[in-house]
C-alpha cells in the first residue's frame, strides 16, 4: 500500500505529532474544565495554532495553567509539523516519492530480466541495445544525480545503491534475473560483482567489462561467462576501418539492435517448429524460405559459418539468419516467436 511507503516516514512523524497534541489536549480540556468534546477540540485548535481567538468558556485556575503550558510546548512542535507537511507540497518532494514508489512496484513485478551495474558510457550503450530488443532490465547506480535523471525520465527501472553489496543485488532480483551485465569503471568492483552474483545465483549469465587484459582471466575465473574490453574492441575497429573499410561498413549495416535495414538474429532449437526439428537446414528453408541462414551453432557449442544444407537441427543447437527487419518479423511470426 502507498501509505506504507517508507519515504513518507517524515510525514507520518509530523502527522503523528499533530494528532497526539490535538487528541491529548482535547481530552485534557474535557477533564480539567468539564467541556464537551467539540468545545475542548475547538479550544485546542485555536490554542496550538495561536490564531488569537477568544476562549470558548472562561478558564479555571488549572485550565489557565494548562493552557499556558500547552502554548509553550506545542508552538514549536505544531510549527515543525505544519512546515514538514507543506514543504513536501511546495518543494515537490511528494512527486519524487510517488515516482520512486512507482519504480519500486515495477521492481517487485519484474522477472527474467537483465541487471545492469553502472550507467557510464558502456552502461548507457548497453541499455540502448536492451531497449531496442525490448528486454526488461534494472539499472544499479550509486550516483544521486543519475538517479534524479532516471526519476525525471521515468523510462528506466532503477535501484540506487552499490552493486558490490549483496543486499542491493538481492533487491534487484538477482535470484529471478536471467543475466547480469557489470559495466563499472573499476575492474576490482566488476570482479566483486561477478563473485557476488554467481554466489547468489550460479545459473545467472554474467557479462563483465574489463579495462586490463590481466583482469580478463581473473573475471573468467570468478565466474563471468563473457568478458568485454571496450577499449580493445574500439582500437581493433578503428584499425579495421583502415585495412578493410568496406567490409567493416557492411558489417555495421548488419544490425542486432533493430536500427538498420539488415538484421542478424539467432533462433534456438526450442523456437523452431516441432515438425522441422531433427530435420536438415534444407528442409527448414523449403518450409520457411524467408531469411538466409548464415550460421549454425551445434549442440556441442561449435560455430559453423555458412552451414551446408545437410546440417541437422538437433537439441541445444541454434541457427543464425540474416534478413531485413520485415523478413525477420515474418519469420518470427511463422515460428510463433514473440519479442
Amino acid at each position: 500500500m502507498l501509505l506504507k511507503y517508507k519515504l513518507f516516514s517524515k510525514i507520518y512523524f509530523a502527522l503523528g505529532l499533530l494528532i497526539l497534541i490535538i487528541v491529548g489536549s482535547t481530552l485534557s480540556f474535557m477533564a480539567i474544565e468539564g467541556w464537551t468534546w467539540i468545545d475542548a477540540f475547538y479550544q485546542t485548535i485555536i490554542t496550538v495554532s495561536t490564531v488569537g481567538f477568544g476562549e470558548v468558556h472562561p478558564l479555571s485556575y488549572y485550565g489557565k495553567l494548562y493552557t499556558a503550558i500547552l502554548i509553550i510546548t506545542s508552538f514549536g512542535t505544531f510549527a515543525y509539523a505544519i512546515s514538514s507537511i507543506t514543504s513536501y507540497i511546495v518543494t515537490g518532494d511528494y512527486k519524487k516519492y510517488f515516482k520512486d514508489y512507482k519504480n519500486m512496484k515495477e521492481i517487485n513485478h519484474i522477472f527474467n530480466h537483465v541487471i545492469v551495474c553502472g550507467y557510464g558510457r558502456v552502461g548507457q550503450k548497453t541499455i540502448e541495445t536492451l531497449k531496442a530488443h525490448n528486454e526488461s532490465f534494472i539499472v544499479l547506480e550509486n550516483d544521486p544525480k543519475i538517479i534524479d535523471e532516471f526519476r525525471e525520465k521515468g523510462d528506466i527501472v532503477y535501484i540506487q545503491g552499490n552493486a558490490t553489496e549483496d543486499e542491493v543485488l538481492i533487491k534487484a532480483g538477482v535470484h529471478k534475473a536471467k543475466a547480469l551485465i557489470t559495466a563499472l569503471p573499476s575492474d576490482a568492483d566488476n570482479l566483486f560483482v561477478v563473485l557476488s552474483a554467481k554466489d547468489l545465483n550460479h545459473k545467472l549469465k554474467v557479462i563483465s567489462r574489463a579495462s586490463k587484459p590481466a583482469t580478463k582471466r581473473k573475471l573468467k575465473m570468478a565466474g563471468a561467462d563473457n568478458v568485454i574490453m571496450p577499449d580493445s574492441l574500439g582500437g581493433s575497429h578503428m584499425a579495421q576501418l583502415v585495412s578493410t573499410p568496406d567490409v567493416v561498413e557492411f558489417l555495421e549495416q548488419i544490425s542486432i539492435q533493430g536500427e538498420n535495414n539488415i538484421t542478424l538474429e539467432g533462433i534456438s532449437f526450442r523456437d523452431i517448429p516441432e515438425d522441422c526439428q531433427f530435420k536438415s537446414l534444407l528442409d527448414l528453408q523449403k518450409d520457411f524460405a524467408v531469411c538466409n541462414i548464415v550460421g549454425f551453432k551445434t549442440a556441442e557449442g561449435e560455430y559453423i559459418i555458412n552451414p551446408s544444407d545437410s546440417v541437422e537441427i538437433l537439441p541445444n543447437s541454434m541457427i543464425f539468419v540474416l534478413g531485413s527487419p520485415e523478413q525477420i518479423e515474418r519469420l518470427n511470426k511463422a515460428f510463433g516467436i514473440i519479442h
